[in-house]
């Protein structure tokens, strides 16, 4: 059994399809905040921002859920949890608390208000831990909707532990997980050349749509204040619309983005490419970018009108960020940091007086009650899933 499980690890490989997603994912991702100060002054600016958000941050969920695991929690997987999200939050969160301290505020280590990005860490933490029980029952991707949509008529739902964004983007995580049980990468990977760019003429015509019709009803766009919708970060009350009918927009949005992260994943290249290998780095470009940003950000240096050059100057910029956090010593650098292990913080000991098992199971060791396939798995990027597809090589 030992030898089987070895040599089924053995013939696993990364995709280069999802690798490719990660890294353009987690790069929409930059270029969105970089341009976020622009948006006030600038339609242009406003309009690639909404056509940005209206899937970036879909596909970001859809692909960390494609790759969660919804059998029982075995010892491994609660333990990557700690070191691959649990612990980096901490620590960032720290790290920005004295960053805030430095600059003149009040130092306070409110670890139940993520600062910027890192509520996504705390989604996923979340995301992965009630995956398995939302699976059990029969309609999981429903009733996902639905607790999306019911949580944002209440006010008490609020950004405290990220609660609003956990709930409000679930659907996006399950639905990840639904593409996984499809087994849509090996009927993707299978088409022919032709047939594949027939299905990628459609999702570029379809994106193209939303990006024309951005700008020619931006005006429109602002005042329905679409942008707030999409972080999913508030109730509809807060919002400015108190109407029953309020949880449709939600619903056409969650519909429609995931429509959009469909079209977008049809794009992307099914080879290694040389961008390829930054795929595995989409956690440490995530937790790090807002440093470099953080000026932008916090300062004047982009208030107000700007030179039409300025757009096209951030996009290019935050592309070259992208790239640079995602080298190889910039992640030798900052591993400690952004991969943790922490063993110092694990007991030593395989189970306790009880028999619990608390230590991930020995390579080809069989933990009970565990389904085929959750288990063994390389450990891969944090945010958005394991080095694996688990797609067997030609023998």
């Amino acid at each position: 059994m030992h030898q089987s499980a070895t040599t089924k690890h053995a013939s696993r490989r990364r995709v280069p399809l999802w690798d490719n997603a990660r890294w353009i994912a987690i790069t929409l991702v930059v270029i969105g905040h970089g341009i976020l100060p622009l948006i006030a002054e600038s339609d242009s600016a406003y309009s690639l921002y909404l056509f940005i958000y209206s899937f970036h941050v879909a596909v970001f969920v859809v692909v960390s859920g494609y790759f969660a695991k919804s059998g029982p929690p075995s010892a491994k997987a609660l333990r990557q949890i700690l070191t691959d999200v649990v612990f980096p939050y901490f620590i960032f969160e720290t790290i920005w608390s004295v960053v805030k301290w430095l600059l003149g505020g009040e130092f306070a280590l409110d670890y139940t208000t993520a600062s910027w990005t890192l509520w996504f860490l705390i989604a996923l933490a979340a995301w992965r831990i009630v995956l398995p029980y939302l699976v059990l029952l029969r309609y999981p991707l429903t009733i996902a909707v639905l607790i999306s949509l019911g949580a944002g008529y209440t006010e008490t739902i609020d950004s405290t532990l990220a609660l609003s964004r956990t709930l409000g983007m679930l659907p996006f995580f399950v639905f990840g997980w639904k593409l996984r049980q499809w087994q849509i990468t090996d009927r993707w990977l299978d088409l022919r050349p032709a047939i594949a760019w027939r299905w990628r003429a459609g999702a570029i015509a379809l994106l193209a749509t939303v990006l024309a019709i951005m700008p020619m009803t931006i005006e429109t766009l602002r005042d329905l204040k679409l942008r707030r919708f999409m972080l999913y970060d508030e109730s509809y009350e807060a919002i400015g619309y108190d109407e029953p009918w309020s949880g449709g927009i939600r619903l056409l949005l969650l519909g429609s983005a995931m429509v959009l992260a469909v079209a977008f994943l049809t794009l992307m290249p099914r080879g290694a490419h040389w961008f390829t290998p930054f795929g595995q780095a989409t956690m440490f470009l995530y937790l790090l970018h807002p440093f470099v940003l953080f000026p932008f950000r916090e300062t004047e240096m982009l208030a107000g009108e700007q030179p039409p050059w300025v757009l096209p100057a951030m996009v290019i910029f935050c592309i070259g960020i992208s790239i640079g956090l995602s080298t190889k010593p910039v992640r030798r650098l900052f591993r400690p940091l952004v991969q943790p292990r922490a063993r110092w913080l694990f007991r030593p000991e395989p189970s306790t007086a009880t028999g619990t098992i608390v230590l991930p199971p020995l390579p080809g060791e069989t933990v009970p009650g565990a389904m085929p396939g959750d288990d063994g798995a390389p450990a891969g990027d944090a945010v958005t899933g394991p080095d694996s597809d688990e797609r067997p090589r030609t023998p």
